[in-house]
């Protein structure tokens, strides 16, 4: 089958290697333009373009994809389909209407539940337990098309939002191929998704990640597992900003919310309800990540701090 691929994060490039490991032919492979990383501020390609690049494809970085002369350019290709993983750009209706198979996208949930950019960081966060992969036809709606074909899979009590992406990312990319086949043979009926049961994923904001220490120890473990790697859960500590990066569920303890309480080389906070996390990795502010027993070690906690004061 003749291809146009966009994408750009890592959770993308399993399914370019795919679609070409399968024998389709990829007649080019749009992604976001270079951006400044780093402390240097170079720039640097996305994976996708990387990935791309290797495989000899070529690459278009358009500012934006919907300038009449990129939609005359796909228009061009004459591609049977369009594969859209995690582009970061709208996908206007004259786009849309080019393949005649229509644009496939990759979505990281059980649609129509997460609609959105925040997928299976949400999922994760909101202690859901089931999650999986969706193909889908794009229509002009967020998420809104018809649903081609789901896989479904468990998170785990201590998976984080990146092992669970890196699972989803493959699961993907083999549903991707699968689905393809499956148009290209006339066997996979489209179906409409279910508006009412619909839930959205809005894309992360910094303050999502400030820990609210009244909250049950549950929620708060959830969050630190889910917003990773960005903007992951912190606090403030002594009037510095303090992340957790891991964390597990504890014995409750009977001490106000956010209070910290050193047990030999282990480093409880209490949470709201009487519940409590351990605190496995922080780092503290201008500080790189260290286990909590070094950082008790650093700190010399000999008297009880509440975490979130100023």
């Amino acid at each position: 089958m003749r291809l146009v691929f966009m994408g750009t994060p890592r959770f993308a490039v399993p399914t370019l290697d795919a679609v070409l490991a399968a024998g389709h032919e990829v007649v080019a492979v749009f992604t976001q333009p270079d951006r400044p990383k780093g402390r240097g501020q170079q720039l640097a390609a996305s994976p996708v373009k990387e990935c791309a690049l290797a495989h000899g494809l070529r690459v278009e970085q358009p500012e934006r994809v919907k300038r009449p002369e990129v939609v005359e350019l796909l228009a061009a290709m004459q591609a049977d389909a369009m594969v859209v993983v995690g582009y970061g750009q709208i996908i206007a209706q004259s786009i849309i209407d080019l393949p005649r198979l229509g644009i496939l996208n990759v979505h990281a949930s059980l649609l129509p539940k997460y609609r959105g950019a925040g997928p299976l960081q949400w999922a994760v966060a909101n202690g859901e337990t089931r999650s999986g992969v969706t193909t889908m036809r794009i229509d002009a709606g967020l998420d809104t098309g018809d649903i081609l074909l789901i896989r479904e899979t468990g998170i785990g009590p201590e998976e984080t939002a990146i092992e669970l992406g890196n699972r989803l990312s493959v699961m993907g990319a083999e549903l991707l191929v699968e689905t393809l086949d499956g148009l290209a043979r006339g066997v996979i009926t489209p179906r409409p998704q279910d508006n009412a049961e619909a839930s959205y994923a809005p894309i992360l904001k910094k303050e999502d990640g400030r820990i609210d220490w009244t909250r049950p120890a549950k929620e708060i473990h959830c969050r630190i597992r889910g917003f990773l790697p960005w903007p992951g859960c912190y606090s403030t500590f002594r009037g510095q900003g303090l992340h957790i990066w891991r964390a597990r569920l504890a014995e409750g303890i009977n001490a106000p919310p956010g209070r910290m309480i050193p047990e030999a080389s282990r480093l409880l906070v209490a949470c709201g309800e009487q519940s409590a996390i351990e605190v496995m990795e922080v780092q503290l502010e201008g500080r790189k990540k260290m286990p909590a027993s070094a950082f008790l070690n650093g700190q010399r906690l000999l008297e009880y701090v509440d975490l979130g004061e100023k």
